[in-house]
């Protein structure tokens, strides 16, 4: 029997209909759909991806919110194992991530270790979310010769960026959105901020000024553009 192929499958920020025609027919083909599991019932990627994916069997693959490295390898460990199962049964495996595959993905960590463990895997690209968030807010992340750096706001001081002379887009900004405001502010970058919560999901809200923001959950892109006035 011909082993299964691991199809990781970007799902875009939120909005179904910024699911490619690729995405649609990998998912729609597909015999297993992965789908993250923090153990709080919320799947949002499985959410996004529901007309395309009702009937079909679900594998659940651990997604712990925590930094303890022993934790999350262990985690990664068994969800590449979950899905070497099925691909040694013949089945193709549709695993659901938001965004894209390749930016801050949860995703990313089984593709490698499937990939180490001598499987086939692949990577479907995805809308990413500070993409959609520049469409919301009407703007251009970078033009001409400007630069743009992705930071995840979340996991460290995010205060060296700020050097950088490059447009900024902070991502899972969250419980630091407080934090990064005053950082923001001390460096005379507040003004040229702004944020969207919820981008593509329910509860959007789009704050063209970040000054003016209410403190957002974990799904908040904030957008810094040095190179206008």
């Amino acid at each position: 029997m011909a082993r299964g192929v691991l199809y990781g499958v970007g799902v875009g920020p939120g909005d179904p209909e910024l699911l490619t025609l690729k995405a649609q027919r990998i998912i729609t083909e597909a015999d297993v759909i992965a789908v993250p599991d923090k153990g709080s019932g919320e799947r949002t990627a499985l959410k996004i991806a529901s007309a395309l994916t009702e009937g079909k069997p679900l594998l659940l693959c651990d997604a712990p919110m925590v930094r303890d490295k022993a934790q999350l390898e262990a985690a990664y460990r068994r969800n590449a194992e979950r899905i070497i199962v099925r691909l040694d049964q013949g089945e193709t495996v549709a695993f659901l991530t938001l965004g894209d595959p390749s930016i801050y993905s949860t995703y990313l960590y089984t593709h490698q270790r499937v990939l180490a463990a001598g499987y086939e895997a692949k990577m479907v690209p995805g809308v990413p979310s500070f993409c959609a968030v520049a469409a919301e807010l009407n703007m251009g992340l970078c033009e001409g010769s400007g630069r743009l750096l992705i930071v995840p706001a979340s996991h460290r001081d995010m205060s060296d960026c700020l050097s950088v002379d490059a447009n900024l887009v902070f991502m899972k900004a969250g419980r630091e959105l407080p934090a990064l405001r005053g950082t923001l502010a001390e460096h005379g970058l507040l003004d040229r901020a702004s944020m969207v919560e919820n981008c593509g999901m329910e509860g959007q809200r789009v704050y063209p000024r970040f000054a003016d923001a209410a403190d957002g959950g974990y799904f908040s892109v904030v957008v810094v553009k040095r190179d206008e006035a």
